[in-house]
């Protein structure tokens, strides 16, 4: 068998595998993060939840397919494993890229429902005057004999 059809094995199974890890983990531990984005409304964040898996999974699975061909033939192990370092590490950075991504605009949402809920204006403080005016007319009255 050619060495090339084994790196392109090798390959995909690495980039499938880490591609239904990373979907499953972020699938698993995003659940929560989404529920406080979506303001506890659990059922909407499983149903978020499970459409950001399948995006994640066609944009990677159509990132790994689309980057399997390599320009040049592999002719010894060397090759190979340099080969998969390449491949695989752009793998690895798309995911954490598109990771940050998602990441980065829920985020966004979470603040933006953060600061619809807190809305409503503070009580003003009890007892406080507030300062002086200090407006364009004269200042305070000072008598010459005590100086204040």
């Amino acid at each position: 068998m050619d060495l090339t059809v084994v790196t392109y094995v090798v390959y995909l199974v690495i980039s499938l595998a880490l591609t239904v890890w990373v979907a499953r983990t972020l699938s698993r531990n995003g659940r929560v993060f989404l529920a406080d984005v979506l303001q506890g409304n659990e059922k909407l964040a499983d149903a978020v939840n499970h459409l950001l898996v399948v995006g994640f999974y066609l944009v990677n699975l159509g990132f790994v397919t689309l980057y399997l061909k390599s320009a040049d033939a592999v002719e010894h192990a060397r090759g190979l494993f340099e080969a998969l370092s390449v491949k695989v590490g752009v793998v690895l950075l798309v995911l954490g890229v598109m990771h940050l991504g998602n990441v980065y605009v829920l985020n966004k949402i979470r603040r933006r429902g953060v600061m619809e809920r807190e809305q409503t204006p503070p009580v003003p403080p009890q007892g406080w005057t507030g300062p002086v005016d200090k407006g364009p007319g004269p200042g305070p009255l000072v008598t010459p004999a005590t100086g204040a």
